[in-house]
């Protein structure tokens, strides 16, 4: 195994280390594991200048979830070194490499069962991320460790205040998949993922 897989040893299952291993070889590559981020849990930027491809992936992902965050920027890369950049970031060139990079690891039986079938449904559906598939993301949130004290959004009373990160809202109503959120300083409309962890308030007034 090369030394590019170590600092991975603790993020992904084992299994997938070997598969992972062409991948992070086939095109100049800087690999970075951060610090969580409420927005995102990966992200893949482009070359510029005499600079590798970039992909971030957050720390405190398990390794399941790590594993498709990195497949999925990966994709990201490939699929612009394939077909250029005037690509979309999330259009038919990106699903079918996505599908593609992920085809080695059902095979290898990487993934639990539950999780394999959610993920197969989530890119037959051509879902952007496990974010937007609801039901990836709920199968990969059941191998979280547990932490107590957490609450998800959809476990609120509409009209209930809390904070997701530096920002205070007011739950309001569901639409379709997410919850309409407001900032009640600024009146600013938030789409807030049901399982998007909070903390609740009593009050701001």
């Amino acid at each position: 195994m090369s030394e590019a897989l170590g600092p991975l040893k603790k993020y992904v299952p084992a299994e997938a280390l070997p598969l992972l291993e062409p991948i992070l070889k086939a095109y100049p590559l800087q690999l970075r594991i951060t610090k969580p981020r409420k927005s995102k849990f990966g992200d893949y930027r482009l070359p510029v200048r005499k600079e590798p491809h970039r992909i971030s992936i957050n720390s405190n992902l398990n390794p399941y979830a790590f594993l498709i965050t990195l497949l999925h920027e990966f994709a990201h890369l490939k699929a612009y070194a394939d077909f250029g950049r005037k690509i979309k970031p999330h259009g038919p060139e990106w699903q079918n490499t996505f599908t593609q990079v992920c085809e080695p690891f059902f095979a290898a039986q990487i993934f639990p069962e539950k999780i394999a079938k959610a993920l197969g449904q989530s890119l037959a559906k051509g879902h952007a991320s496990s974010a937007t598939s609801e039901a990836l993301y709920r199968v990969l949130k059941e191998f979280d460790k547990p932490v107590e004290g957490i609450t998800f959004v959809e476990d609120l009373p509409n009209g209930s205040f809390f904070t997701l990160g530096k920002k205070t809202l007011i739950k309001g109503p569901k639409s379709r998949k997410r919850y309409r959120c407001k900032n009640p300083h600024n009146q600013r409309e938030y789409m807030v993922h049901p399982l998007a962890e909070v903390q609740p308030l009593n009050s701001l007034f």
